[in-house]
């Protein structure tokens, strides 16, 4: 990853928050235009849905902790006191769908969702790599339980995959960019960067807005006034470069250059990323025109989703982000996610009207742009609650099932896809594989999950999400 030094800024004006742009390789190597196109229309000729609309773009909204099925988008208000809650279920403006009552905005655009609430197929850790990869654990990452199989170099993120697949869809933004918070205390929950290249190597690493860790590496004495100095640059891209050589992912590297300087010297990625620059109207409905007195230094992350819509409108193909209440770390150290052991309905009462206003404006803001049939959102978290109450009002993890929610990119929303049991602890009807969301996500970008193969570092080909195909219920 490259950091460049920014200018000072207010929280949520400016270029980021935390004042520096990381340049990330996942929208710096891959594939030159001419390639993309040639690839692009091959790709498309040689299915019998040829002309069927591809997506445009990926949001991903993370919940890291473990959102509360139960007290989110299944409902169970005929069971035990001990297992309802204290939340009641709000009509939607879907028929027959059901969600919280602290969700009133999301209940106005329910008809444009998706609920999964069958979704399987996850272990107790607290680890969003299968929700950016659609992979289990693997032992690069710290705290997490080892499972068998995975590649040398690990699996690659979704972001990285659209990178090396579908290369840049504009010049001069990255193909995928992380919005997620930098706080070591935060990258406990997350483990990994929802960008990581696994085994793609650090051409297809992500743009990382605020990420600083061991991937990174500073451009000692360049700033954002001097981007334009392209001598200064090239000697600063030295060390990334010997990284890349060393990493044994030489491939690409000039064309990893080329591309640097396109993000760098093009204002499209930094003018997306500048707050300031959006209608006062537009921040408002993000509910970013108010004060926060309740929230720490009255800081939230509804930014984050006004940031998303920005960069995936200015040519990203994926943009990750992680919402909880500001600031977001470790919970045993006072800050927020949503592990939610204790006082869990205090917490959703501070947190679930936030992500509320949060994902309701940029659905509608999606719609009212015409982007909503181009761009693909899901959200969700590692793993659900348990059904049961704990002796100190929360929720312990269960990784039996949870919910989770998709909208847009082309896909056939207003609809709930399976049931749970009486009590939620398990599928009732039709069990989700993350993997096969994953599955749905990629054929909506145009990419066969059928037949397209990788090559891991020991030169064995991976399919992307292994036997699992896209879900008939969405893509018609």
């Amino acid at each position: 990853m490259l950091t460049i030094s920014g200018s000072e800024s207010n929280h949520g004006e400016g270029i980021s928050r935390r004042n520096c742009l990381q340049i990330g390789g996942l929208a710096l190597g891959g594939m030159a235009l001419p390639q993309i196109l040639r690839a692009e229309a091959a790709s498309a000729g040689g299915h019998p849905a040829s002309h069927r609309r591809k997506a445009k773009g990926v949001i991903m909204v993370l919940l890291p902790g473990g959102p509360p099925h139960l007290d989110m988008f299944d409902m169970k208000p005929d069971a035990p006191a001990e297992i309802r809650g204290e939340f009641q279920p709000i009509a939607t403006n879907q028929p027959g769908l059901e969600i919280c009552e602290l969700m009133p905005n999301l209940a106005k655009v329910a008809d444009k969702l998706t609920v999964i609430r069958s979704l399987v197929g996850f272990i107790d850790d607290h680890n969003t790599n299968w929700c950016t990869t659609g992979w289990e654990s693997h032992r690069e990452m710290d705290s997490s339980p080892l499972v068998p199989g995975f590649p040398p170099g690990g699996w690659p993120s979704m972001g990285s995959i659209l990178s090396k697949q579908l290369g840049p869809r504009v010049s001069g933004v990255p193909a995928a960019v992380d919005l997620t918070p930098i706080d070591p205390d935060a990258r406990f929950i997350l483990r990994v960067p929802p960008t990581q290249p696994g085994f793609l190597g650090t051409t297809h690493a992500g743009f990382e807005v605020e990420a600083v860790d061991r991937h990174n590496i500073r451009l000692n004495g360049t700033s954002l006034d001097r981007i334009a100095d392209r001598r200064s640059l090239l000697t600063s891209f030295d060390g990334f470069r010997r990284r890349v050589e060393t990493d044994g992912t030489r491939d690409g590297l000039d064309e990893f250059h080329r591309q640097a300087f396109d993000v760098l010297t093009s204002p499209r990625l930094a003018e997306a990323l500048d707050l300031s620059r959006e209608d006062k109207a537009v921040r408002g409905r993000y509910g970013l025109n108010r004060d926060y007195p309740g929230e720490r230094d009255g800081k939230t992350f509804l930014d984050q989703f006004l940031l998303a819509r920005r960069v995936i409108e200015a040519g990203a193909r994926c943009v990750t982000l992680a919402f909880c209440r500001y600031p977001f770390g470790r919970m045993l150290r006072g800050d927020y996610n949503w592990d939610w052991h204790k006082d869990l309905f205090n917490e959703a009462r501070g947190t679930l009207p936030l992500f509320d206003v949060g994902l309701a404006a940029l659905i509608q803001d999606l719609e009212e742009r015409a982007l909503l049939d181009d761009i693909a959102v899901v959200v969700w978290g590692e793993f659900g609650r348990s059904p049961k109450i704990n002796s100190v009002a929360g929720r312990d993890h269960w990784p039996g099932v949870c919910s989770a929610l998709v909208a847009g990119g082309g896909m056939r929303n207003g609809q709930i896809i399976g049931s749970t049991s009486r009590w939620g602890e398990e599928p009732l009807s039709r069990p989700v594989h993350f993997r096969e969301v994953f599955a749905t996500l990629y054929h909506q970008m145009g990419v066969d999950v059928a037949t397209t193969q990788l090559i891991d570092r020991a030169g064995r080909p991976q399919y992307l999400v292994g036997e699992h195909r896209p879900m008939p219920e969405l893509i018609g």
